[in-house]
């Protein structure tokens, strides 16, 4: 393993993975580290939920019920969920604070998110993160299991990296045009 900051540079997303996939006791740790970010009176409002073989089938007829799709393109969306062997669903769990607005509960979620997509990236698993309109639909919510306190805010899609992917293949980011100092 390199430095964090060259893994962190080195990060993208695999639209394409293989069918290998972290175990769930290779999850725990990642989940474990990730939970560490940012969090005001560390209420924890958040959760992962791991959706592996038939569990992202039914997500798939979770998506087509909510589209109200037909035919073709009902098969269409009911494979997206399909993408990759392994996706897991990141749950803002708000709790009820006088000091911690709900905004920044989600913002707390989506740390978690994105620092278990780097910890995954780091210990050499393809990912990506799906979000969109499904997210906020009844049939998928239910299909997770959501409580009334929950929003889901995507999945990340996560499989093995196929040989030959271009590792690092990115645009690089011009740090002087996103930091800027206040005088």
């Amino acid at each position: 393993m390199g430095s964090l900051l060259d893994s962190v540079a080195a990060r993208r997303s695999y639209s394409l993975v293989t069918d290998d996939a972290p175990t769930h006791d290779e999850l725990l740790p990642l989940v474990a580290a990730a939970g560490r970010v940012a969090d005001h009176s560390s209420l924890r409002p958040w959760r992962v939920i791991e959706l592996r073989g038939e569990a992202r089938e039914r997500l798939g007829r979770a998506f087509v019920k909510d589209a109200g799709a037909r035919g073709p393109d009902a098969e269409k969306l009911a494979q997206k969920p399909l993408r990759a062997p392994l996706l897991l669903a990141i749950v803002s769990a708000r709790r009820a604070s006088d000091k911690v607005p709900g905004w920044e509960q989600d913002a707390v979620a989506a740390g978690v998110a994105h620092t278990l997509s780097l910890l995954l990236h780091d210990a050499g698993w393809g990912v990506f993160w799906r979000t969109g309109g499904h997210t906020r639909s009844k049939a998928v919510h239910k299909a997770h299991g959501l409580a009334k306190n929950e929003r889901l805010l995507g999945w990340l899609y996560v499989g093995g990296v196929p040989e030959g992917s271009r590792e690092g293949h990115r645009i690089s980011i011009d740090p002087e045009r996103y930091l800027s100092v206040l005088e």
